[in-house]
């Protein structure tokens, strides 16, 4: 199987693509930047392992620079992971439009681009297939400052439910991932403080762990959810 992530130089996405390439998947990986862990996996994996340098700020190229060019027409898509995003993180009071709107073009509009060429490719081919979203649990529960990147994150959960309706009958099945807060990058920023008053949220007092978010995406991908789609999976310690 095929499967193209967004976001794959290192954690979730790069998880992710450890757990698929070790299940004998081929991955199609695009992030901005090549750190060391992956250029380590890409050598390890040098037949089913691919990957692609793109600005996923670049809407307009997607077809042609990642469906195209790259991918190939020919090329059988059987799951798209939406895992790449960005934070704007502040205040309402404090909203600065301009990085909101990068923050919607990365976070909204990229995934509805690779959603709709993903689906096409599957058509193509005439083959069912699984697109996962990772969402987040601040849709759901609110925190201060994360307002509009939860909005993005919203909009995506109402894309994907309306996905699921509008092409379950090809076979095409979307749901979301809606992890807690995890470990990574994005919450690097986050005092120790700041974090132990999100752990104290959870039933079990503790960060998301990667793993056991890279394993339920890779579930959702294969058949075995065959009968899964048009759902928010939470995966959130017990946020409450």
């Amino acid at each position: 199987m095929n499967i193209l992530i967004t976001g794959i130089s290192k954690g979730l996405g790069l998880s992710l693509a450890k757990i698929l390439l070790e299940k004998g998947f081929t991955v199609y990986g695009i992030s901005r930047t090549k750190t060391d862990e992956l250029e380590n996996e890409l050598n390890k994996f040098p037949e089913n392992f691919k990957w692609l340098k793109y600005d996923l700020e670049d809407t307009g190229n997607i077809q042609k620079t990642v469906f195209k060019s790259w991918i190939g027409l020919k090329t059988l898509i059987h799951g798209f992971v939406n895992n790449a995003a960005t934070a704007y993180d502040d205040i309402i009071t404090n909203l600065n439009i301009a990085q909101l709107e990068k923050m919607y073009r990365i976070n909204v509009f990229t995934p509805m681009v690779f959603t709709k060429f993903t689906i096409r490719q599957m058509l193509l081919h005439n083959s069912a297939g699984s697109i996962v979203h990772v969402s987040s649990i601040s849709v759901h529960t609110g925190y201060k400052g994360l307002a509009m990147y939860a909005s993005t994150k919203g909009a995506i959960e109402a894309f994907s439910k309306n996905t699921a309706r509008e092409w379950g009958e090809k076979g095409v099945r979307s749901n979301c991932l809606v992890a807690g807060f995890m470990d990574t990058e994005m919450s690097s920023k986050l005092s120790d403080e700041q974090k132990d008053r999100i752990y104290k949220r959870t039933s079990l007092k503790q960060a998301v762990s990667i793993s056991s978010v890279a394993n339920m995406i890779a579930f959702l991908l294969s058949d075995e959810a065959e009968s899964i789609t048009g759902q928010n999976i939470y995966v959130d310690c017990g946020t409450i």
